[in-house]
């Protein structure tokens, strides 16, 4: 009876938390701390878990997180190389831009239309690396783009 009670009072596990545990395990195992056939096994049974806490066996025996490496905090190398350039390049085109608008005798600052669209595309960009996301327009896709597949024959 005490067991029934025990059922009746626990949470059942969401996908979430059930692939927040799976990733874990599967670093674990990335990382050799678990061979391939431990964690198969434990993967196995952590889509086969229905409660919350069923799911803190599989990862007792684990380092609770990884050491990280320490993040430089000073100047331009706390952000991403790839940052760097766009902004680089951003800082650049704009100079280019503002030069060629002050050899014209054009009484309207012009540059700043493309000017505008060289920095969004940087704060979007800046965004998305901070935020750890993919964005829409690079994330791989299946197939062909048309939605056709290739017949192989």
């Amino acid at each position: 009876m005490n067991e029934r009670q025990d059922i009746d009072k626990a949470v059942r596990a969401s996908d979430t938390e059930r692939e927040r545990i799976a990733k874990l395990v599967s670093e674990a195992a990335g990382e050799g701390r678990l061979t391939i056939a431990e964690a198969d096994d434990r993967l196995e049974h952590i889509y086969a878990t229905r409660f919350r806490h069923e799911l803190a066996e599989f990862v007792s025996d684990l380092p609770a997180g990884r050491p990280q490496a320490p993040r430089p905090t000073r100047g331009l190398d706390r952000f991403p190389a790839r940052l760097r350039v766009h902004a680089a390049l951003a800082v650049v085109v704009s100079v280019l831009l503002i030069l060629r608008w002050a050899a014209m005798d054009v009484p309207f600052f012009w540059p700043a239309g493309p000017m505008f669209v060289l920095w969004g595309s940087f704060l979007l960009h800046a965004r998305f690396v901070r935020s750890g996301a993919v964005p829409p327009w690079a994330r791989q896709r299946s197939g062909p783009p048309w939605g056709v597949e290739r017949q192989v024959g």
